[in-house]
């Protein structure tokens, strides 16, 4: 009978556990779709995409992930230093960066080998 509620103790705690760690997983990244029309008018994103250099891609990054900031409820609190986003640009390629220096113009760095051309992402 002990080995009947030892399992059916260890089955709950094996899902409690699966659940949290997928919860804590699925809200880890943020995703801004840069076709948005408070992201589409930005200077450093119109023409940007997974194939220009990886300056133009910086700095488009940080103008989206300030507006970003700006335009949530807690600017100060959202995407801190060492948080990570994923962007689509208005191509409709993709890659992930992350905050280096939430207060520079270049304070975005793309995370090496993330980079999905639009090409891809329709498959």
């Amino acid at each position: 009978m002990n080995y009947r509620r030892f399992l059916h103790g260890a089955k709950f705690w094996f899902w409690v556990a699966l659940f949290v760690a997928y919860s804590a997983g699925a809200v880890g990244l943020v995703m801004i779709d840069t076709y948005d029309d408070r992201y589409r008018k930005l200077s450093k994103v119109t023409l940007t995409s997974v194939k220009a250099h990886e300056d133009v891609r910086r700095a488009g990054a940080s103008q989206v992930a300030a507006v970003y900031r700006a335009q949530s409820g807690m600017p100060f609190a959202s995407l801190p230093a060492g948080s990570t986003f994923q962007v689509v640009w208005p191509d409709g390629s993709t890659e992930t960066m992350v905050i280096v220096d939430p207060t520079s113009s270049l304070g975005v760095a793309p995370v090496k080998d993330t980079q999905i051309t639009a090409a891809d992402a329709s498959r």
